[in-house]
This record gives C-alpha cells, sequence and structure tokens, in this order.
C-alpha cells in the first residue's frame, strides 16, 4: 500500500478535506442536486445510484495507487460541499512520494463556488504537494471549452501550457465515447513561492 492509500486530512479556516469514504455519498448527494447548473464539463453524479458507482472508482483508484480523492467539508456548517483529488501521480527521482501530481476531479456545491473554499482548498493540496510530498510540479487540466475553469485555474496562478488534443474523454452530455480536447496548465516549485502568497493574500481579503 502506497502513500496514496491513506490520504491526509488537510484542514483549513474555511475548508476541510477528508478522505472519499463510501459514507459520504447521502451528503455528497444533496450538494450535487442543489444546482446543477454549472456541470456542463464535469462528472457530478445527480443521482443515488451514480453517486454510488462514482465514489466506489474513486475508492478502487486510491486503493490501486492511482489517485488520491477527497471530499470537501464547508467549515462554517459542517455540511460537505463537494470533490477533488489527486490524480496522475508519477515518480522518477525513486522515493515513495510523487515527483508531480495532477489536481482534478474537482466540483463544489452551487452555493460555495467562487467562494474561499476554492482558493483554500487549491492552498491545502498544493501546500501538501510542495511542502509535504516536494513535488517538482503540480498539473492542472481541465475541458479547453470550459472557459469558467480556465479563468479560474489562472486566477489560482497556474500557468497556461497548451492544448492537448483528443487527450481524454468527454464528460459532456452527449459525447459519451468521443475524445476532448484539454487545457493544460501547471505550476512547478520554482512558481510555488508566488502562487502560495498570492493564495493567501486572496484569502485575506474582507467578504
Amino acid at each position: 500500500m502506497g502513500i496514496e492509500a491513506s490520504a491526509p486530512t488537510l484542514r483549513g479556516r474555511h475548508v476541510e478535506l477528508v478522505p472519499l469514504a463510501a459514507a459520504h455519498a447521502p451528503e455528497l448527494l444533496a450538494a450535487a442536486t442543489s444546482d446543477r447548473s454549472s456541470y456542463g464539463f464535469t462528472e457530478v453524479p445527480g443521482d443515488a445510484a451514480h453517486m454510488d458507482r462514482y465514489i466506489a472508482n474513486l475508492l478502487t483508484k486510491a486503493a490501486d495507487g492511482t489517485d488520491v480523492p477527497f471530499a470537501q467539508r464547508h467549515l462554517h456548517d459542517g455540511r460537505l460541499v463537494g470533490c477533488t483529488r489527486f490524480l496522475e501521480i508519477r515518480r522518477w527521482r525513486g522515493r515513495p512520494e510523487p515527483d508531480e501530481v495532477e489536481i482534478g476531479g474537482t466540483w463544489l456545491a452551487a452555493d460555495v463556488q467562487r467562494t474561499a473554499v476554492n482558493t483554500e482548498a487549491k492552498l491545502l493540496l498544493l501546500g501538501h504537494a510542495f511542502g509535504v510530498w516536494r513535488v517538482d510540479r503540480v498539473a492542472i487540466a481541465t475541458d479547453s471549452r470550459n472557459e469558467r475553469s480556465r479563468q479560474a485555474i489562472e486566477r489560482l496562478g497556474a500557468r497556461f501550457e497548451g492544448i492537448l488534443r483528443h487527450h481524454r474523454p468527454s464528460l459532456v452530455a452527449g459525447e459519451a465515447g468521443r475524445p476532448r480536447d484539454t487545457a493544460l496548465f501547471a505550476i512547478t516549485d520554482d512558481d510555488w513561492p508566488a502562487v502560495e502568497q498570492g493564495l493567501l493574500s486572496r484569502l485575506a481579503r474582507p467578504g
């Protein structure tokens, strides 16, 4: 069992990232079904059976050492409000910790989107990747057509690296089996100090 099989709990002031568990399904379903208008490019289960499959799939990936999935808990009221994870874990230096990871599979309930929850969740994930695992690079990817997601990734301080054509399966309704083009962004260990300060400054602003 690698480090991915025992995910840490990452806690901030606004959000706590807890290792995903099957028992989270009912709360996550409530978060996912309050308003689904922003989920056009993302897999966000909309019924109980889909949520059970979704969580089971992520737990299998965690056990296989390919992903580290989290549920996101809003600390202001204790609700589970979404999911996020580390994926595409790569090693090349011969150590147990990853040398490169991707942050992805992120979704949030509509009422906490564009709030401190997402900013702090990214800060916690990036801080763990660079500060604990000492990775060289964190990638963040999205469907190239998802302008809202691309703008949010750029606001984090990640640098756009290009479009990977026919890179992953599309998650858009009606496009099952079709590939999508991926917009790829990244933050390196050289970038991290400035990115960290930028995220801390955003969290310190009132409102």
